[in-house]
């Protein structure tokens, strides 16, 4: 159909670079290189990936510690920024402002 709309068209309608019926871009050799550089990184993101650091013995239970220092360290910010306790008169001191209760 690109075909038959190319030989019996002058050229390609509405806007050439973007819509359905576009024109291609031609691929320059900047291209290429581009794409061969991402798909080297991409094969050695795959070997890293594919090598662990740990075994699987190793990593059994090895986020234990960090987790429960993470809880800790939480739970004490909480605590540090937690009001201090208050009386009942330091509620109500406000009301203390003249004892003319007599007069």
């Amino acid at each position: 159909m690109f075909l038959t709309l190319a030989l019996l068209r002058k050229g390609i309608p509405g806007k050439q670079w973007i819509g359905k019926y576009r024109r291609p871009r031609p691929v320059t050799w900047q291209m290429k290189r581009n794409m061969i550089k991402h798909l080297e990184r991409e094969a050695q993101n795959e070997y890293w990936l594919s090598r662990p650091y740990l075994t699987v013995e190793q990593e059994h239970g090895s986020a234990a510690a960090r987790r429960s220092e993470n809880f800790l360290r939480i739970r004490e910010a909480k605590y540090y920024n937690f009001p201090q306790h208050k009386t009942i008169t330091d509620h109500l001191s406000h009301l203390e402002l003249s004892k003319n209760w007599a007069t």
